[in-house]
């Protein structure tokens, strides 16, 4: 048994490091990284969720620790490091500027732990952790004026516009049009409104009160809650 301990906390003259030290270094990043992981999952919102991304952040926690260890306080492989990353290059759109932020949320966790500042990677992992958590729940940074995007279409031949405009004004508190968009012989309209409902009405009974207009078809209504495009 005390050989197995020797083993393990001799310092390596090549790695300058112990196994044990190592050992301490990856499982500190890998519980930042699955912390991390985890408040990513958690706090997101919107459409564009995805698993890989929070496989990513663990993944990348434990290998940028393990980067620094093998850096050390070597100036030659810190260079090596830099050219070889030279060569590999990453085409992988990141699609929102907050998975942006989580990258460096982990980079900074993995340098942490891999440069064994233990007490500075637990306390940044927490405070930055309650940080992103209470801008979440607090839908911090949101001027969302309205509820959904509604968008349908409207047949010049079927009728007048003043039958779906009352039914917008009847079941919406306040509605704005954003965008109009002709076909091309000029007789439909594609209408996209900005619209908060009116108490008591549904998504759904706005859109089933416009598909029963004359004239209109292809109602569809999106959140806008979060980032839209139209």
């Amino acid at each position: 048994m005390a050989a197995l301990i020797d083993w393990f906390t001799q310092v390596d003259e090549t790695m300058g490091y112990s196994l044990l030290y190592i050992l301490e270094n990856l499982l500190a990043a890998l519980a930042a990284g699955l912390f991390v992981g985890c408040l990513y999952r958690k706090t997101h919102r919107g459409l564009s969720y995805s698993q890989s991304m929070a496989v990513t952040l663990v993944m990348m926690c434990v290998i940028v620790a393990a980067v620094m260890m093998v850096i050390g306080s070597n100036l030659a492989r810190a260079f090596a490091l830099v050219g070889a990353l030279t060569i590999v290059r990453f085409r992988t759109v990141v699609k929102d500027t907050r998975d942006t932020a989580f990258i460096f949320f982990v980079l900074t966790e993995g340098i942490a732990c891999g440069t064994a500042n233990l007490k500075l990677a637990t306390l940044s992992t927490l405070f930055i952790g309650l940080v992103v958590w209470i801008l979440a729940k607090t839908n911090y940074g949101s001027i969302t004026q309205s509820e959904y995007i509604l968008r349908f279409r409207y047949d010049r031949h079927g009728g007048g516009d003043e039958n779906y405009v009352q039914t917008i004004r009847r079941l919406t508190r306040n509605s704005t049009l954003i965008h109009v968009e002709p076909s091309g012989e000029g007789r439909y309209l594609t209408l996209t409104y900005d619209v908060r409902l009116a108490p008591g009405t549904a998504p759904a009974g706005l859109a089933a009160a416009l598909e029963a207009q004359v004239g209109v078809d292809g109602v569809s209504m999106v959140s806008s809650c979060n980032d839209v495009e139209y």
